[in-house]
This record gives structure tokens, sequence and C-alpha cells, in this order.
């Protein structure tokens, strides 16, 4: 019973070595070590609440953003878009998610609208202040609102902007900066598909 119970506690601590392991070759920055991705829990545009645990076996890449960006997130959104069309087959095993920062303006409607230039495969999440704060704050996300040309009612939202690569079995892997081109983003997931 006991040497039993000491291959399986060995068993263990090698497969939580094995999954710890970094990943070669990712032009991300790594989380050492990896961490479990914090839920997400928010309305999704095909109706779902996003549940990360659905997505096991596929890489997720989360972009946090607001359908009234005019600079940073198109530009994200379209290298993402791209990154998929780069993947050929492999785009069936990338989800991309779109969470929003900005939950005051961010309906599913809109959200749905926002994204669909970018094509298939970009879902959009979004809820309650309270929830969105909740999940932006696992995240280690940054969102301000900022008054834009002096009015008391239009603004922009100044936020942190990176890409988060959640791995097929649901770690949190790697942090890509805003700008990376899509070659890299599509590198990155083929790299996480293969381990």
């Amino acid at each position: 019973m006991f040497k039993s119970i000491l291959v399986l506690a060995s068993f263990l601590l090698c497969a939580a070595g094995a999954a710890a392991q970094p990943v070669a070759g990712l032009k991300s920055g790594l989380f050492e070590p990896p961490r479990v991705a914090p839920p997400i829990g928010l309305r999704a545009t095909d109706g779902s609440v996003f549940d990360l645990a659905k997505y096991r076996g596929k890489v997720v890449v989360l972009e946090f953003g607001f359908t009234h960006c005019v600079e940073v997130c198109p530009v994200s959104l379209y290298a993402l878009s791209q990154a998929r069309k780069l993947l050929g087959a492999d785009a069936a095993r990338l989800q991309v998610v779109f969470i929003s920062v900005d939950p005051e303006r961010d309906s599913i409607a809109r959200m749905r609208d926002y994204l669909a230039p970018f094509g298939p495969g970009i879902l959009g999440v979004t809820g309650s202040a309270g929830q969105v704060d909740a999940v932006l704050k696992a995240y280690g996300i940054t969102a301000t609102k900022r008054m834009t040309g002096g009015s008391k009612t239009e603004y922009m939202m100044a936020h942190s902007s990176y890409l988060y690569f959640v791995d097929t079995r649901g770690m949190l892997r790697a942090m890509m900066p805003f700008g990376r081109p899509a070659a890299d983003i599509a590198r990155d997931v083929q790299l996480l598909l293969r381990n």
C-alpha cells in the first residue's frame, strides 16, 4: 500500500513538473511558472456564458479592449485574424476572445457588429461593471475612463494592451505586448498546440 502511494506521488510530481516546463521559442513573455487561467464567466456574443473549460484542447488568446477603440484594438484584432489565416488547419484549434474593458457601452449586439469584420473565430465577452472589473483584476489589466475633447459624456478607455495565451490545458502560459506581427502570434499558438 505504502509503495503504491509512493509510486502515485512520484507520478503526480512528474506530471506537475511536465506541465510547468517552459515552451522553447515563444515570442511572448512567459508566465513562470504557468498557472491556471482565472475564470471569466462573462456573457459571450454567441449567447453563452463564456467558460474557459469549454475550450480545453484549444489555445485561447485573450485580448482586452473596447468597441469604441479606433487605434489599438483594431490593429490587434486584425493581427489575430491574420494569424488565424497563417495557421491554416490549426486555426480550428485557436479561440480568440475579445474581453470588453468598457461594459457601459459594449453590449453583446455592439460587440458582435464590431468583431464581424475580423472574420470568424473571434468571440466577444462582456458583463456588468462589477463582473468585468473582477476579470480585469484577475488578469492584471488596468482600464481607465478618459473624457475626450472637454466632453462630459464622450470618453475613451486607456487600458493595458497585451495578448494572453492560455494553453490546451487551461494554463496561462504567455503574454505578448501590443504591436507584434501576426507571424509571431501564429508561431506561439503553434508551439503551444504542440506542447
